[in-house]
Formats: structure tokens, C-alpha cells, sequence
């Protein structure tokens, strides 16, 4: 049985939509491409080695179209080994609708969305969720995650999805290694999950 890993970034108030780009993910949300100035080359560096050994995504229906529209048309330059991983990859696909699935590599999951991601988990060693909030939502709900890497960046928005939004289980998190703050003040925590039974 694999690991599944929530890549997660988020502000001081928990908020983690359109970390990304103004329109990421617009609606109702006048803050996206947040993180961009708080990124520096140690949150850089965390976040890549962060997908080392990834061999499988996990993805929420927005999330994934906002992915198939950039990753696959990146070659080289500063993106290049996310673009190449990305692309390389199977990409696991929860949605209640019919995405255009043509990225390569891509699978809808099934209707009953807690079994397909065991499925998943079943099939791969090292499965990533990134951002996904409403899908996120469902594995804090069903506790099918392992390990949470979170990154909170020295800002305050007052609006828009937060992280974790009222649906969780009661779930002891242990920190697997120190806290590391950037230069810029984003702290990254990578923490591991034991679950109450």
C-alpha cells in the first residue's frame, strides 16, 4: 500500500485558493496569485524535493483543469522538472462531471470517490494531492491521507477556501521534521498523520 501526500499552501488565516494565478480560481475571489511574491529559492527548493519519488497526482476537478492547461506545454526553463514529472505521471482525476481527460496519462475516478482513491493508493507508492480544496475535504473527511506538507506564507487575506473548512475527522498530526522558515517568512511544516479509530 502507497502514501498519499497533501501538498498544501496556505496563508496565516488557513486560506489556500489561487495560491497560484489571478485566475486560478476567480469566482467570489479577488486575492489569486497570492504566494508569487513570497516565494524564494528555499520554499523552491522544499517544494521540489517535496515531489521527489512522486509517482502518481491526485487531483480535484478545478485543479486539474488549471494543471492540463499549463504543465503540458512547459519544456525546460524553471518549471521544466515539475512540467516533466507532471507529465510523465498518472493523473487521478476526482470530478462529479465529465472533464476533458486529453492530458496524457489522465483517469476519472469512480463515483464512489473514498474506494477509488484506495484504489489509488493500492496501485502507487507515493501519491500527491495538490491544492484540490474540495477534494482535500473529502480525504480529511474519510482520513485517506498519510502525510501533510504545508507551507504557510506571512499573509492574511480574510477570504476565500480555506484548508481546512469544518468537515475533518479528529486526527492527531505528528511533525516528521523541524519547521523551516524562508527568508521571506513562510514557515513549511511536514507533518505525518495518526488517525483516531
Amino acid at each position: 500500500m502507497g502514501l498519499i501526500h497533501i501538498e498544501m499552501f496556505a496563508t496565516l488565516d488557513l486560506v489556500g485558493q489561487a495560491p497560484g494565478g489571478p485566475d486560478e480560481d476567480p469566482v467570489g475571489f479577488p486575492f489569486g496569485g497570492w504566494q508569487a511574491p513570497l516565494i524564494d529559492e528555499a520554499v523552491g527548493a522544499q517544494v521540489a524535493a517535496a515531489y521527489e519519488g512522486t509517482d502518481a497526482l491526485l487531483l480535484g476537478r478545478r485543479t486539474y483543469d488549471i494543471f492540463a492547461a499549463y504543465w503540458p506545454h512547459q519544456k525546460g526553463g524553471q518549471d521544466g522538472d515539475i512540467a516533466t514529472l507532471f507529465n510523465a505521471v498518472p493523473k487521478y482525476v476526482a470530478s462529479r462531471g465529465r472533464p476533458d481527460l486529453s492530458w496524457a496519462g489522465s483517469t476519472l475516478l469512480g463515483p464512489d470517490l473514498a474506494d477509488a482513491v484506495r484504489e489509488v493508493r493500492d496501485r502507487h507508492e507515493n501519491v500527491k494531492v495538490v491544492g484540490s480544496l474540495n477534494l482535500l475535504q473529502t480525504l480529511l473527511r474519510e482520513r485517506l491521507f498519510d502525510r501533510l506538507d504545508l507551507w504557510l506564507h506571512p499573509i492574511v487575506l480574510g477570504v476565500g477556501k480555506k484548508v481546512f473548512d469544518g468537515g475533518e475527522v479528529p486526527a492527531n498530526l505528528t511533525l516528521l521534521q523541524p519547521p523551516a522558515a524562508s527568508s521571506k517568512g513562510t514557515v513549511y511544516l511536514r507533518y505525518g498523520c495518526l488517525l483516531y479509530t
